[in-house]
């Protein structure tokens, strides 16, 4: 079946051009094809004579992609981020002169019912970026021990009433198996002591964030990739990362700071401007980092 057209809005647009700074006939990597709106930007960028090599663990983003950016040099690949160096090697290609990576969910993905990203929606619990690899989350919320549950929630969502949730679950499962997305962000609200006044989101983000980090093991894949990528950048080539969540953004700043490898170019995180949260408000929790690789980087080429 063929995946309907992308309704994703990209984040911090301009600001990702200016910080990758692309010539006419680069070679980019956008490791989240998503929606294709950054690839498409990166594309005209790079002009008819450059290449962007487009990745996603979505096939659907791939289908989308590869339709909506027919004509484009870019070159799709469905794999996971921190394969890079796998997928450049299979398209005969050394190094590139960037790399973007925006590791957010996309808004196809929240409106597909059938993925479960959703609180409203009646398919089930998935959360997987590819439904054809790993666990899906209904299997793990219905089969692990309340306390590895609620270590999930507290370390992947950084939820303080994990251990009433996680109960919560364990006294729900016992009647009757959990399955849809719906269903279980009520049965985590209801296990959540109310708030005056009621916060900005939703009372289930934190646990649905936790369980998708690790059904899709989000952090280990970033971590990888910001190991690997330096290997396969061109002389001063640029890395830029857009995280929408505390730990991802940590993760990055981290592996910015390391001298031998990275020349910082954004000593804190860029955020959306107040004009681009008016047209596009999930654009709020987006920062951006971006860094230029030294000119001899120090790291192993078998990373």
């Amino acid at each position: 079946m063929e995946s309907p057209t992308s309704i994703h809005t990209s984040v911090l647009p301009a600001e990702v051009l200016s910080f990758l700074s692309l010539k006419p006939g680069d070679r980019v990597v956008d490791g989240t094809l998503g929606g294709g709106g950054h690839t498409r930007l990166l594309a005209e960028a790079v002009g008819p004579n450059g290449l962007v090599i487009a990745i996603d663990r979505d096939p659907a983003a791939i289908d989308r992609g590869a339709r909506e950016l027919a004509g484009l040099p870019v070159r799709f690949a469905q794999a996971n981020y921190c394969d890079i160096p796998e997928v450049l090697d299979a398209v005969s290609i050394e190094a590139v002169d960037a790399v973007l990576l925006d590791v957010g969910l996309s808004s196809d993905q929240l409106s597909d019912d059938a993925r479960g990203f959703s609180f409203d929606s009646d398919g089930p619990l998935d959360l997987r970026f590819d439904p054809t690899e790993g666990e899906p989350a209904w299997r793990i919320v219905n089969r692990m021990k309340p306390e590895s549950l609620a270590d999930i929630i507290f370390e992947f969502g950084e939820e303080r009433h994990s251990r009433r949730i996680a109960r919560r679950i364990a006294a729900v499962r016992e009647k009757q198996p959990i399955r849809s997305a719906r269903e279980f962000a009520r049965l985590v609200t209801s296990a959540i002591p109310r708030q005056y006044p009621p916060p900005r989101i939703h009372p289930a983000t934190r646990t649905f964030q936790a369980l998708r980090i690790a059904v899709n093991q989000e952090l280990k894949s970033l971590r990888i990739a910001l190991e690997r990528i330096p290997t396969r950048l061109a002389p001063r080539g640029r890395l830029a990362v857009i995280s929408f969540h505390s730990l991802e953004d940590r993760l990055v700043k981290q592996a910015f700071r390391n001298p031998q490898v990275w020349e910082q170019l954004t000593r804190s995180p860029v955020e959306a401007s107040n004009e681009e949260l008016l047209r596009n408000p999930r654009s709020r929790s987006a920062k951006l980092r971006a860094a230029r690789l030294v000119e001899s980087p120090a790291f192993s080429a078998d990373t």
